[in-house]
């Protein structure tokens, strides 16, 4: 069974994959600026209905994004508990009601106003995240670069993303390789160790993995340069894709619900909408 790469472009034949990546990247744009922007708990819940609709429709399996997927989730739950323990009464600030659920500690009382404000900040991991997979896992890197540059980004800042995105699976590989290497020495890596000597054994693999990637770093410079990348003020890409039905229906509903959350501020008087008054 071959091992998964962390995370990259899969291609596949979807209705998603095959919008433009200046689709693609308008659209996860707009939703996680509104998606940031609004509190309002019937508007974040359509989004995150949205969002994982589209997920389901541009048929990303489990298996592909499991590793990205529990990183997202622990630093979600671990961001959640951190508002929590800073600021237990920002949702009474934000509500200018106190209903209690029980008596905590000192300070630490939970309040119906905190519980729905973090579930709120639950609710936009659902909105932003999946679009941004969408948009990593169905985008050429290629055709990624030649959407930052459409956008109105400098071509070389949009070749750095390009680069980075399919270096990703490269080093990855690289890693695997010298794992592998270690444990032929003996100096076993697997899930077989104890926790700190997998920890150890990990960190003594990033020296080797930073001098090759060092060195492949300077292999795609030298290229560049001898290929004279950056001398002029703009270029063609072979990737573009000119914009079909598709794509700007897709525009077409992602601007329609920017435009009611935007709606929503205005009747809300806010960002926040509050079912306590």
């Amino acid at each position: 069974m071959t091992e998964n790469n962390l995370i990259g472009y899969v291609p596949k034949k979807t209705i998603i994959h095959q919008l433009s990546g200046f689709t693609k990247l308008f659209c996860f744009l707009l939703l996680s600026i509104i998606g940031m922007v609004s509190y309002d708990t019937r508007f974040l819940l359509c989004l995150a209905v949205f969002s994982v609709l589209i997920f389901r429709i541009a048929r990303i399996s489990y298996s592909e994004i499991s590793f990205v997927l529990k990183f997202i989730a622990f630093f979600s739950i671990l961001n959640l508990l951190t508002v929590y323990l800073f600021a237990p009464e920002y949702g009474v600030a934000i509500y200018g009601t106190r209903h209690v659920i029980f008596d905590g500690i000192g300070r630490y009382t939970l309040t119906q106003e905190q519980f729905f404000y973090e579930f709120n900040l639950l609710i936009k991991y659902f909105v932003t995240i999946p679009p941004g997979l969408i948009f990593i896992l169905t985008t050429n890197p290629s055709e990624l670069a030649s959407s930052i540059h459409r956008i109105g980004g400098s071509y070389k800042i949009a070749y750095a993303f390009s680069l980075a995105l399919r270096y990703i699976p490269d080093i990855q590989e690289d890693f695997r390789t010298i794992s592998k290497a270690q444990q032929a020495r003996g100096n076993e890596l697997s899930g077989k160790a104890s926790l700190m000597k997998r920890v150890r054994g990990n960190l003594t693999i990033a020296i080797p993995l930073i001098f090759s990637s060092l060195e492949r770093i300077e292999m795609i410079s030298s290229a560049m340069e001898l290929r004279r990348f950056g001398k002029k003020k703009g270029r063609t890409w072979l990737s573009a894709k000119p914009l079909q039905r598709n794509d700007y229906l897709a525009l077409f509903l992602v601007v329609l619900f920017c435009s009611i959350g935007i709606l929503l501020v205005i009747l809300n008087d806010g960002r926040f909408y509050n079912p306590f008054h």
